[in-house]
């Protein structure tokens, strides 16, 4: 039998594996936290599906995502990347890249680490919602519009609500999975 999935998914198998493997599960590993800020940066105005399959080139490009190498990027790397056909070369998002690093190794000074820090913006527990279809999936949430005020006064670039709402998503702040999804139900039962 056919598993039931949310429809955003569909397209093609690295996005399937994306939705079946990844998005929605409780992420506490700053690295990988790190990662996704980049990637949903870089997604700005472009679609996840754009991204995913750059996913790969952004590993290689941003160190694998090691924020203390990508936070001391100089201009000759900035130049180095902005010709990489692995990215997405856009200045803006690059030089991002490397201010949220910095920015990023002041959260986990602070807070201990990245994960303490947004993990607290959803009282230390994914809130599971009951979505019924992508129709009733918001852009944002009180939630997301609280944590990228606090990013940004903070100094972090591309961290617009709508861009952290999809990162509380993807690192499953959110159980966001439709209701029939077989996700849906495997997430749940973990928290």
């Amino acid at each position: 039998m056919e598993k039931i999935r949310c429809t955003w998914c569909e397209g093609f198998p690295e996005y399937i594996n994306y939705h079946d493997e990844e998005w929605g599960v409780p992420v506490h590993d700053d690295k990988k936290h790190f990662e996704f800020l980049i990637l949903e940066g870089a997604q700005a105005g472009l679609s996840w599906s754009t991204i995913l399959k750059r996913r790969d080139g952004y590993r290689n490009a941003f160190a694998g995502f090691d924020v203390r190498i990508v936070a001391a990027f100089d201009q000759k790397i900035i130049d180095r990347l902005l010709l990489d056909p692995g990215i997405i070369r856009n200045r803006l998002k690059v030089q991002s890249a490397i201010t949220n690093a910095q920015r990023f190794l002041e959260v986990q000074n602070e807070f201990g680490s990245f994960d303490a820090y947004i993990w607290s913006f959803v009282n230390n527990h994914p809130i599971v919602n009951k979505r019924k279809s992508l129709d009733d999936l918001p852009a944002t949430t009180p939630e997301s519009d609280a944590l990228s005020k606090d990013l940004k006064k903070r100094g972090f670039k591309f961290t617009g609500s709508t861009i952290m709402y999809a990162h509380m998503q993807a690192c499953g702040l959110v159980n966001d999975h439709v209701t029939d999804c077989f996700r849906y139900d495997e997430i749940t039962s973990q928290q």
